[in-house]
């Protein structure tokens, strides 16, 4: 059986002008970052060996190469998540393929609601760390065979690198990117319904200030990886505890408040990337031994999992 990491990586190679040094994941409605990058190479997700299909709107399901802010950089126009049915490793599995493309730092954006009572729509918060409550019932994309190939079997999960978040918070004073910044902690569930009052209440008594249904499983495999994250939330919808008198969240108000601010989290990003210096960041261990080793054993099929959603048949009644 061919290691479908090598063949993505084969392809990719064929395809890319450099080795990257940023990995890019975009969220709902900020895919439009991809369209900056200067001599771009699109790749549909269909075409990379492993790669999964986004059905999400607002996920266009493309990886786009090209330079951002004079470093080249790896973009996902879309992710993919366990509410669509998939495995975790699944779901990580692009950040395997970015960690034995070389890049040296993974960006991830999403989407998110605002626990924290003094957010606001629009807001940015830069992830200071997450609470993945997946993880907490035994559910992460590292559970099972290891590929020893990419790092440790137990790595450590602290990787917001604090070096980031402050260049970032930089870059928007220097530039006068009129945005609001917040710093926080996200909260990853599975989705796709969102939060009940309830679950919003004990969410913001755990210490989460923003909530969404990505990013965890993606920031476990950099974890895994050895990759340093930035971690960006931009606030589409406030979360409704009880008492709380706005309206319910939509994913129309999700996009619609990421073409509201798309422009400004561009102009950061892009920002951001022309200043990292991430010539003392090395590559990932998977980049340096990816073609010296054996491809690892195939793991077993890996059963659905029970409370993960399922295709739903279209029954006659």
């Amino acid at each position: 059986m061919s290691d479908p990491i090598v063949a993505a990586i084969e392809l990719l190679q064929s395809k890319a002008k450099a080795f990257p040094d940023i990995g890019i994941i975009c969220g709902s409605g900020l895919g439009g970052l991809a369209e900056t990058l200067q001599d771009p190479v699109h790749v549909d997700y269909s075409d990379i060996p492993g790669f999964s299909r986004s059905t999400v709107k607002g996920h266009a399901g493309i990886l786009v190469f090209g330079y951002l802010g004079g470093k080249y950089v790896m973009c996902m126009k879309g992710r993919f998540h366990f509410y669509e049915g998939y495995h975790p490793t699944k779901v990580a599995y692009p950040v395997k393929v970015m960690a034995a493309m070389g890049i040296k730092m993974l960006i991830v954006t999403n989407a998110a609601g605002g626990l924290n009572i003094n957010y606001r729509v629009g807001d940015l918060m830069i992830l200071k760390d997450h609470i993945c409550v997946l993880g907490f019932s035994g559910i992460n994309p590292l559970v099972g065979p290891v590929d020893s190939r990419f790092g440790p079997r137990f790595p450590a999960c602290n990787q917001y690198d604090p070096h980031f978040i402050k260049l970032f918070n930089e870059c928007a004073v220097e530039h006068k990117i009129k945005v609001s910044l917040r710093e926080g902690t996200y909260v990853g569930l599975a989705g796709p319904n969102y939060e009940s009052p309830a679950e919003v209440k004990y969410l913001r008594v755990v210490g989460g200030d923003a909530v969404g249904m990505s990013t965890v499983f993606e920031v476990q495999m950099a974890a895994q990886c050895g990759l340093p994250v930035l971690g960006v939330s931009l606030i589409t919808n406030r979360a409704k505890g009880p008492g709380d008198d706005w309206e319910d969240p939509c994913h129309e108000e999700v996009l619609e408040a990421g073409r509201k601010v798309q422009d400004a989290v561009q102009q950061l990003v892009s920002v951001f990337a022309a200043k990292i210096d991430l010539s003392k960041y090395p590559r990932p261990k998977a980049f340096t031994y990816l073609d010296q080793l054996s491809p690892p054993p195939p793991p077993p099929p890996q059963p659905p999992l029970q409370h993960q959603l399922q295709p739903q048949q279209n029954v006659a009644v």
